[in-house]
């Protein structure tokens, strides 16, 4: 049998074709634009994530024997808002997970409801990305959309409606929204009456790789679909990153280095951080785990090479660092403002320490160590809550830098192991599927059988102890600056 698994990122939706044995058969990405009307607004399109989907499928599958394929699962960029009316149409564009519009509602819910009454409803405190607030400041600012809501819906679970009809989320991607009950999998009843919601505006909770229907035949025979095909629920991006790199079961970290950064800890029990620095989320796996998140990794580095040097050639622009653990240059990377640890929307990115010998090749050193200092900054969290992590995988597009990792595995003095198919979400959609459609029984049988590791770049003690030095500096940096005014 063959097996799709479909990111929605942020910028293109990535599509792979999986065999049973986890053989990647095709991959296909289509972009889509990414609008910025205001100052610290982001949005998109939900038509162009389903065009461009669409397309992206009729690609994937063109040399393939589409009778073998059995079932599609889905990844997804977390926590966005997308509305439709009672006759289905979209009310406004999606607002996305790296949107700073609510920091109003984000600080009523923190503090007037109350920090430690969210985490009793739902395991977390509010964050200006999560999808709570931004209903409350539909309900404000765009009254009269508001009262059209039939259906409220998280980006990757538009796609999934658009292709089966059926109105279905996951448990893993919901804990993003700040109205799930994460403990018990269900919604909310407090937090449904605080944003003036009703339970049937909101999907049916399905664990990530239960089946919730099949496609549409209407779009199947576009397709060129005759046999019919299963939809399964999916998973948050991060979770479906976690299963792809066989994050799962009891302990296991993964660290992500994408548009944004995340370090994931796996349990398969429920726990919450005291200090809600680190989210408490349901699994894809069937068990739970906490997240901290950075909004911008990756992207800080691209920021850095295509905005304000003006190439695409990142490797070249790293090719000449040398000095690792000696540089005098820091950046904090908080180009959209900061998650975890910091729940500041307003915090900003800057480097610091720069002098007249200070060169090209400092300023980007700084930017890739900026992002690890900031994943530390998370890790410190978990470390602090009694959680020993000894090791991690690594996924995302800035895990394609040998510099890169060799830093991260020294800042955080954890030994990073490669993958031998680095494919983030969109494979860990396909192993989804493949559990979906009766391959595997479980995530974790199906994740252990697939991914295999194929390198490991162990910690060095003389780096370790010079970037421990270098992060004692860091971390003043943020606490220093923070409150002042940004024109």
């Amino acid at each position: 049998m063959l097996y799709i698994g479909i990111d929605l990122g942020t910028s293109a939706v990535k599509l792979l074709l999986m065999d049973g044995d986890g053989g990647i058969k095709n991959v296909v990405s289509k972009e889509y634009p990414l609008d910025f009307p205001h100052p610290g607004w982001s949005e998109q399109q939900p038509e162009d994530w389903y065009r461009q989907a669409i397309a992206g499928l009729k690609e994937l599958t063109a040399e393939a024997d589409r009778s073998k394929i059995g079932g599609i699962s889905f990844g997804g960029q977390m926590h966005g808002l997308v509305v439709l009316d009672q006759e289905d149409r979209v009310i406004r564009p999606a607002i996305l997970w790296n949107d700073g519009r609510t920091g109003e509602e984000t600080e009523y819910l923190n503090q007037t409801i109350g920090k430690d009454k969210l985490s009793e409803y739902t395991a977390n405190i509010a964050f200006a990305g999560f999808t709570a607030p931004k209903l409350l400041w539909m309900r404000k600012h765009e009254p009269e959309k508001f009262a059209q809501i039939a259906k409220i819906m998280l980006p990757k679970d538009y796609l999934a409606y658009r292709f089966s009809g059926r109105f279905c989320t996951d448990v893993s991607d919901a804990s993003g929204m700040l109205l799930l009950d994460v403990r018990n999998r269900c919604w909310s009843k407090e937090m449904l009456e605080i944003c003036s919601v009703r339970e049937e505006m909101l999907p049916e909770i399905h664990e990530s790789y239960e089946v919730t229907g099949v496609l549409k035949p209407e779009i199947a025979a576009e397709l060129g679909l005759e046999k019919e095909v299963k939809i399964i629920a999916g998973a948050g991006d991060n979770a479906a990153a976690a299963v792809g790199t066989a994050t799962v079961g009891e302990g296991k970290c993964n660290l992500s280095l994408g548009t944004s950064g995340t370090i994931f800890i796996t349990s398969r029990d429920f726990g919450v951080d005291p200090g809600n620095a680190l989210h408490s989320f349901a699994h894809a796996d069937g068990g739970y785990h906490l997240m901290g998140c950075m909004l911008s990794a990756a992207s800080c580095n691209k920021w850095w090479n295509e905005e304000i040097l003006k190439t695409k050639d990142f490797s070249a622009e790293q090719a000449g660092i040398m000095g690792l653990g000696e540089n005098h240059v820091f950046f904090l990377p908080y180009l959209m403002g900061e998650r975890s640890p910091h729940n500041d929307p307003d915090a900003r990115a800057m480097f610091f320490g720069m002098s007249m010998d200070t060169t090209r090749e400092d300023m980007t050193q700084a930017v890739l160590e900026g992002v690890a200092f900031a994943l530390r900054d998370s890790l410190e969290v978990a470390k602090d809550l009694g959680i020993g992590i000894k090791r991690t995988k690594i996924c995302g597009g800035g895990a394609k830098s040998p510099l890169w990792k060799r830093i991260i595995a020294n800042v955080l003095n954890l030994k990073v192991d490669v993958i031998e198919q680095e494919e983030g979400p969109a494979l860990g959609a396909a192993i989804l599927a493949a559990v979906g459609c009766g391959e595997y029984a479980s995530v974790e049988e199906a994740a252990q059988a697939i991914v295999r590791v194929v390198d490991t770049i162990e910690p060095e003690p003389e780096l370790v102890q010079k970037y421990e030095e270098k992060y004692q500096q860091f971390r003043k940096l943020y606490p220093a600056v923070k409150g002042m005014e940004w024109i």
